[in-house]
């Protein structure tokens, strides 16, 4: 995979060079390049962002040297050789195109399963914007030559998109073949069935007056499974009520029934519906 980064503040990315995804990008197994954006500049202040049209508060990023540098951007991947440097896809050629991620408070939700999508590309690129976002008229254009996908960390406001591309190029990463030692430890974490992932625990097996669950140290397989899956239910019940509704349920043994049971759930057409009786709250 290919991934390319454009930001005004590019030292902010290093984190990038560090751990994980540091280590793919020495392996091979990722390409990553930061740009600076005001490097496609023409004024000798390296002007990027100039006042809103219609007034307000705040500042708006130009738009020249967003397209000057996504241009750049799609003609050095593979997929534009040959190609003029900003040139349009063909019509109906969207699969051939980079994604181009834009963090934005307004756009669509960032999860665990836009990860794994993401991570079946063969490129992606992000645009992080500053001050008060990004002139409106570069994501019109920039759909001539990407897949655009405004997307937000969640409900709430950064001071740029850097921080969020950190935290979506490290869940992205992450996921591709070769990157985590152990695969299984992908299968197991929050998230990846829907639900927060069960408690863990190391040595010593008494720490503090606290002990390790007696369950773990039994040596049997099916039972820890068990309890590992129940502790899953019990804490997304508690922590993420919000996942359960989307949980399908219809499939579930006796025993994770009863177990949901016990947490004031239901299992009616598939579905998990909290009880009217059920007391407190799990949220």
């Amino acid at each position: 995979m290919r991934i390319d980064v454009v930001s005004i503040f590019p030292e902010y990315l290093a984190p990038l060079e560090l751990s994980l995804i540091g280590k793919a990008r020495q392996d091979g197994l990722l390409e990553l390049n930061v740009h600076d954006l005001r490097d496609f500049t023409t004024d000798r202040h390296r002007t990027v962002d100039d006042t809103p049209y219609g007034g307000g508060a705040g500042m708006v990023m130009k738009p020249e040297p967003w397209a000057q540098a996504l241009a750049a951007v799609a003609a050095a991947g593979p997929a534009a050789a040959g190609a003029e440097p900003g040139a349009p896809e063909p019509a109906g050629a969207d699969a051939g195109k980079p994604v181009l991620i834009v963090p934005s408070p307004a756009g669509e939700r960032f999860t665990q399963a836009t990860a794994h999508e993401l991570a079946g590309e063969d490129r992606l690129v992000f645009a992080c914007g500053r001050y008060e976002g990004i002139d409106e008229r570069v994501m019109e254009w920039a759909a001539e030559h990407f897949t655009v996908r405004p997307m937000s960390l969640g409900d709430y406001v950064l001071n740029g998109g850097e921080v969020a591309v950190l935290a979506m190029v490290e869940a992205t990463g992450r996921l591709l073949p070769g990157v985590v030692g152990n695969p299984e430890s992908l299968v197991e974490e929050s998230h990846s069935d829907g639900l927060l992932e069960y408690p863990v625990y190391t040595k010593p097996s008494s720490w503090r007056d606290r002990d390790v669950p007696a369950v773990l140290l039994s040596g049997n397989h099916g039972k820890i499974a068990q309890w590992r899956r129940h502790e899953q239910y019990r804490r997304t019940a508690e922590r993420r009520p919000d996942l359960l509704v989307e949980f399908d349920a219809a499939k579930l043994p006796r025993a994770d029934r009863t177990a949901f049971a016990d947490l004031g759930y239901d299992v009616v057409d598939g579905r998990l519906e909290r009880r009217a009786d059920a007391g407190g709250d799990s949220g």
